[in-house]
């Protein structure tokens, strides 16, 4: 099925990603196992600048996605990706010093041309995803004023992606978990892209984020495998959402320290390398509470619409959710950081509800995800339960306070609280 090739790991990288992956058809019919529903986006290979390559690695996974087991297993392929991260190709030695943009949409063109003729790509069917860039070294509004749209690979793009981290692991060093829980800090790494999402939308595509996550190279530890890293997915995803971000992909790997779960048992610290015996089962890590904090809130009707609501506190965030132009949800963050270290009492703010120009509310139903301190790395509870068990299940019973809409609430130092109407 595949053939990888993995350099050792080590104290900064205890699990480091494949330098080199050789697959056959049977690799991409694996995508049966996700689950029901799931739509897929599979990359293609910009990097070896080849084009029967890039026109194989479709033409397998149009053939995976036509096999009965597929089809049987309802997930369908959405999108196909060519090139990752090209803005990095002329550092990482895939392309010559001075790599420009102009020359990656032509070299993009080039390859995306045949890929698309030999496996019938379109904006109605399965389409491209189109950038994937890591940063602002080329960016959407770039591509477009140079005419990839124009062109006829360009016309099947339906979707952009960019990618971002708040910093970078990737040489170790010391980032304070304090200065990550900051509102103000979430909203400088997203606001930079508001341009290239509104040129993304004029043109009547949609914008996403197709790779992201705390801190790059997998994590550091100490803060994207703790809760306050919980509390930041959840202000720094619904923030987005209200930027017009329609989805975020979060970067998933084998003992990556920003997982939201460990998939498989470990036999290596994913802090240090260091040897685990036994080994650390498959289990869930804090940012697993955000994931289902938002998308407790979102609801599935498929027709929320997210606002960010107005809170006079630098570092507690507020959104709503509407369906049918009715408040259905709140949600409330407070990234203030109760550590281990912290002394005293333990600090919270009071919120009042208003609601101007909105059918006036009694009484809602709250539900916390409850966290003991900002450094914790276990022990969460959100609405009273725990889904710190063997195959992910909730244990506890649901527990929800009744909160008088006109007395508001109390929201403790490092705590979210999910209002339903």
């Amino acid at each position: 099925i595949n053939e990888d090739v993995f350099p050792p790991p080590n104290t900064i990288t205890p699990y480091p990603e494949a330098t080199s992956i050789t697959v056959g058809d049977g690799y991409y019919q694996l995508s049966r196992f996700m689950l029901p529903g799931t739509q897929m986006t599979w990359g293609l290979n910009l990097g070896l600048n080849n084009v029967t390559n890039a026109v194989n690695m479709a033409k397998s996974i149009i053939k995976a996605f036509g096999t009965s087991a597929l089809r049987q297993s309802a997930v369908t392929l959405d999108m196909l990706e060519l090139g990752n991260e090209a803005d990095l190709y002329s550092n990482n030695g895939l392309r010559p010093s001075g790599f420009s943009v102009s020359q990656y949409v032509a070299n993009w063109e080039a390859i995306a041309g045949p890929v698309a003729s030999a496996v019938g790509l379109s904006r109605d069917g399965v389409a491209f995803q189109g950038a994937a860039f890591a940063g602002q070294g080329f960016t959407p509004t770039e591509i477009f004023n140079l005419g990839i749209l124009d062109t006829a690979p360009g016309s099947t793009i339906a979707t952009i992606s960019q990618h971002r981290y708040s910093a970078a692991f990737c040489s170790g060093g010391d980032f304070p978990l304090v200065s990550f829980m900051s509102k103000a800090n979430v909203r400088g790494n997203l606001t930079i892209f508001e341009a290239d999402i509104a040129a993304t939308q004029q043109r009547g595509l949609r914008y996403v984020f197709g790779e992201t996550g705390s801190i790059a190279c997998h994590g550091a530890p100490g803060v994207s495998n703790t809760a306050g890293a919980a509390l930041w997915v959840i202000d720094y995803t619904l923030q987005a959402a209200t930027l017009g971000i329609t989805e975020m992909f979060f970067h998933e790997g084998i003992g990556f320290k920003y997982n939201f779960f460990q998939p498989i048992s470990l036999n290596r610290s994913i802090i240090d390398g260091s040897p685990l015996d036994p080994p650390q089962p498959p289990q869930v890590q804090p940012s697993y509470y955000a994931g289902i904090v938002i998308t407790t809130f979102i609801g599935s009707s498929g027709s929320a619409q997210i606002v960010e609501l107005t809170v006079p506190d630098d570092n507690v965030s507020g959104y709503a959710a509407f369906e049918d132009g009715q408040l259905v949800r709140a949600v409330f963050v407070n990234l203030h950081a109760w550590l281990q270290s912290s002394n005293g009492t333990r600090p919270s703010v009071h919120i009042d509800l208003s609601f101007d120009g909105a059918r006036e509310r009694t009484r809602c139903n709250a539900q916390r995800l409850v966290i003991g301190h900002a450094d914790d790395t276990d022990g969460l509870r959100f609405g009273g339960q725990s889904f710190e068990t063997a195959d992910a299940s909730a244990i506890g019973a649901v527990a929800q306070e009744s909160v008088d809409v006109s007395e508001g609430f109390d929201l403790w130092a490092t705590e979210a609280v999910l209002l339903s109407f």
